[in-house]
């Protein structure tokens, strides 16, 4: 089974960005660790991780907590 990220707005509608696909979920996290400043920067607002199609986590928010 591979991993996925899944980008969403602010209402929740999905938006493009990186489609990889990682082999387990250390690899997806680790990659998302590095890279979601840039996610922030491009306009996605929450991430959902993914097993296929079945969700692990999420929606996690990419905003700075209060």
């Amino acid at each position: 089974m591979e991993y996925r990220w899944r980008y969403q707005d602010e209402q929740g509608h999905e938006v493009d960005g990186p489609r990889f696909a990682f082999p387990d979920q250390t690899a997806a996290e680790d990659w998302f660790s590095s890279a979601w400043v840039e996610l922030r920067e491009s306009g996605v607002a929450q991430v959902t991780l993914l097993r296929s199609e079945s969700e692990v986590y999420g929606p996690m928010s990419l905003s700075p907590a209060e």
